[in-house]
C-alpha cells in the first residue's frame, strides 16, 4: 500500500543528517552531470504542504494560456499548438506542445491521445532533422500549470556530457541561442509539422 504524504516524509528524512539533508545522489557522479560532486550541498528537506497550493489554472487561479491562446504560438492546428519559450534556450531548440482546450494530461479524451503521440513523433522528427542535433528529449512536467505542456528539448551533436536528463538543467546554464537562429529553426519546425 502506498504511503501517505507523512509517512513518505518521515522515510525520506531516515536518510538525512542531523540538519535534514539528503546526501548527494549518485547521479552527481555520472559524466554527463553538470556540477562537481565535491561542491554540492543538498538543501534540507522541506516538511509536505497538504492541501497543496493550486496551480496556474486551477481554481480561481488563471491559465496564462487560456488567458492568452495565441501567445508565442509558432505551429498550430484546431486541437494543438506549438510555442516557443519567450526568450530563447541555452539548448539548441526548445518548445512546447500544448492543447487549445484547458486540458491536463489525464483529462485527454483517446482521439486526443492518439493524435497527442502522432504530434509528438512529428516534433521528434522535425527537430532532430535540424543541423547539429544529437539527440530529442521529450518531457511532461506539470507543478507550475495545469495546462498541458508537453516540453521538446534538443542536445547539440557531438556534446555528450549534455546528455539525457539532465539537458534541462544544462539548458539553465548555456548562454541562449541568438533569438535570429532560434526564431529560424522554429520556423523550419513549424514548417515540418
Amino acid at each position: 500500500m502506498a504511503m501517505t504524504p507523512e509517512e513518505y516524509y518521515a522515510h525520506a528524512l531516515s536518510a538525512a543528517d542531523a540538519e535534514g539533508r539528503l546526501p548527494v545522489p549518485a547521479q552527481a557522479g555520472w559524466e554527463i552531470f553538470p556540477f562537481e560532486a565535491e561542491s554540492l550541498r543538498v538543501k534540507p528537506l522541506d516538511q509536505p504542504i497538504l492541501p497543496e497550493p493550486l496551480r496556474n489554472g486551477e481554481g480561481d487561479k488563471p491559465c496564462g494560456r487560456c488567458a492568452d491562446p495565441d501567445k508565442n504560438v509558432v505551429w498550430g492546428n484546431e486541437r494543438w499548438v506549438l510555442v516557443r519559450f519567450q526568450t530563447p534556450p541555452g539548448v539548441p531548440f526548445m518548445a512546447m506542445l500544448m492543447p487549445r482546450l484547458h486540458l491536463d494530461l489525464g483529462d485527454l479524451d483517446d482521439d486526443m491521445s492518439a493524435e497527442m503521440g502522432r504530434l509528438i513523433v512529428r516534433l521528434d522528427r522535425a527537430i532532430s532533422a535540424l543541423p547539429g542535433i544529437g539527440r530529442v528529449h521529450i518531457n511532461k512536467w506539470g507543478d507550475g500549470g495545469a495546462h498541458l505542456h508537453v516540453c521538446a528539448l534538443a542536445r547539440p551533436a557531438g556534446l555528450l556530457q549534455l546528455r539525457g536528463s539532465n539537458l534541462a538543467l544544462w539548458d539553465d546554464l548555456l548562454p541562449a541561442l541568438p533569438e535570429d537562429v532560434y526564431a529560424a529553426d522554429l520556423a523550419m519546425v513549424a514548417a515540418a509539422m
